[in-house]
């Protein structure tokens, strides 16, 4: 994984979080491409359809880079399907990811506090209401 590690801040490019959706997809489950796409639509933390040349860059260059291994099955009626699987380097990058969307929410759930006093402040302006 080539994300910049800091022990108090942790900086992983957002467009890259399709890679945490698939290796918690993986973790919980082995899967062949076309399944792993149909998990991935169906999962709550996905908005719209996942683009499918997307999910198959991001399971190669996971693959390259020994998050994920996969392999060819052949089954008795169609074509060969490769199987994706989590590593345990995989696993580790995966709790990378949960420490930094853990971060991420703790940030936004300050911005929504914060907010949230602001437009209280503004109500007390409209209103006429002085607070000590």
């Amino acid at each position: 994984m080539n994300e910049n590690i800091d022990k108090n801040t942790l900086t992983i490019p957002i467009e890259r979080s399709i890679q945490a959706e698939l290796l918690l997809l993986l973790g919980q489950k082995a899967s062949h491409g076309y399944e792993l796409i149909q998990r991935l639509n169906d999962a709550d933390f996905k908005n719209g359809e996942a683009d499918t040349a997307t999910v198959y860059r991001n399971l190669r260059r996971m693959d390259k880079d020994g998050l994920i291994n996969s392999h060819w099955e052949v089954g008795e009626s169609g074509p060969g399907r490769r199987l994706y699987q989590l590593t345990p380097q995989g696993e580790k990058s995966l709790k990378i990811w949960v420490q930094y969307i853990s971060q991420q929410k703790a940030k936004l759930e300050i911005f929504l506090q914060a907010y949230s006093q602001y437009e209280e402040s503004l109500f007390n302006e409209e209103n006429g209401v002085h607070k000590p």
